[in-house]
């Protein structure tokens, strides 16, 4: 069991947050969606109430272990300060004398954002003495960073073992409502896989393969399985890796529904898509940007009977229009069954909800990616195996 922070001791603490504040930017460095800021407000919240000095810390895209000021977190506590209505000061660095110095001197209630932990390179190694260093600027830790505790970085699995260390409200709510799905969902279970990369997802398609009730594939991951079934052919063949992975599979499972129809154009045209096909008369030089009328008439269908639904991965090129149709119509399906149980996540499918304003419309929206495919495949996670010890 993991204990909550709640549980902990906390008044007059100064307590360490891992956050996920990992938010997408334009390229002017402008924060272009910040639904994970606003996800973190109620643990800081609650912090507040218990008079704590609040110390966040976070990472924010890849700059390889070096500082990088494209990923600096300094807009993010701007946006923080708006949607909290107070101070939130922010700290050129998350470790160092300098660092230790200034949060020594924070009074009760205050907020402080320090730099993006991955300006170290001890981060992603998960190295102790830098989780040591973060150590000694706090009395408590909090993991509420769900979206990262599938990374065995230093502040999500090594960092709790010098800290008493909870759960914040996100990750409790994050493990509370996709563990329901996998120990007892109301049924029919339907769940919706999308996206790019086959691989990411042949964990999650094999154990709902075992405990949902249908499995409807989009985007681009059933590409393979078509493959392999002599379905989509002139196609080049997929690579021994993701021919490997698909094998796992049973792909003649019954629950398993790939898309009968397509719509196709070639690759590099700018002028949408040329003809709606079966997925089976797809040419050598074309290739499939969503699905068709056929396949979205079927993922209703059954979509209509669900009680409980899940969705990660869009189910076409949603970026370009008018390839954002499938999805679209999907998700139209999806929020009209008022008797259904509806979560969805994954960072893409996340874009596309807030794209077309239909984010609130969802009774659970992930803040993980990764990490949430990680999860309903049954695999441990770091961040939380760190917090059960």
């Amino acid at each position: 069991m993991i204990k909550a922070f709640k549980n902990l001791i906390l008044r007059n603490k100064r307590v360490l947050v891992r956050c996920d504040l990992n938010v997408p930017l334009n390229e002017k460095g402008e924060i272009v969606d910040g639904f994970r800021i606003k996800r973190i407000l109620p643990t800081i919240e609650y912090l507040l109430r218990e008079n704590c000095k609040i110390i966040l810390i976070s990472h924010l895209g890849r700059p390889g272990g070096k500082r990088d000021e494209r990923y600096s977190l300094k807009p993010v506590a701007a946006r923080m300060e708006k949607m909290l209505g107070r101070k939130v000061n922010f700290l050129n660095d998350c470790i160092g004398r300098d660092v230790e110095n200034e949060i020594y001197k924070m009074k009760y209630q205050d907020i402080y954002l320090l730099e993006n932990l991955r300006f170290h390179a001890g981060e992603r190694v998960n190295n102790t003495d830098f989780a040591r260093a973060l150590s000694r600027l706090a009395e408590v830790y909090v993991n509420d960073a769900f979206g990262a505790c599938h990374r065995m970085h230093a502040s999500i699995a090594e960092l709790p073992k010098y800290l008493p260390s909870g759960a914040g409200f996100l990750l409790e709510k994050e493990i509370d409502v996709l563990g329901s799905i996998l120990k007892n969902p109301k049924r029919p279970l339907i769940v919706i896989i999308g996206g790019v990369k086959i691989l990411t997802k042949i964990g999650v398609i094999e154990k709902f393969l075992k405990i949902a009730d249908h499995l409807l594939l989009g985007g681009k991951i059933y590409e393979p399985i078509l493959q392999l079934k002599g379905v989509l052919i002139g196609k080049p063949w997929p690579e021994k890796k993701i021919v490997e992975a698909v094998e796992k599979i049973d792909i003649t499972n019954t629950k398993l529904h790939s898309p009968v129809d397509g719509l196709i154009c070639l690759p590099k045209s700018e002028e949408g898509y040329s003809r709606v096909s079966a997925i089976g008369s797809v040419r050598k030089e074309e290739d499939i940007f969503d699905i068709g009328p056929e396949t979205i008439e079927l993922f209703i269908s059954l979509i209509k009977e669900a009680k409980t639904i899940l969705w990660s991965g869009p189910l076409g090129y949603f970026e370009r229009e008018p390839f954002s149709k499938g999805s679209e119509a999907i998700a139209q399906a999806i929020i009209k069954n008022h008797s259904a149980f509806k979560i969805v996540g994954g960072g893409d499918t996340n874009a596309f909800l807030a794209k077309y304003g239909l984010r609130d419309k969802f009774d659970h929206v992930s803040t993980g990616g990764g990490a949430m495919l990680e999860f309903l495949s049954g695999k441990e996670l770091p961040g939380i195996e760190a917090l059960q010890k």
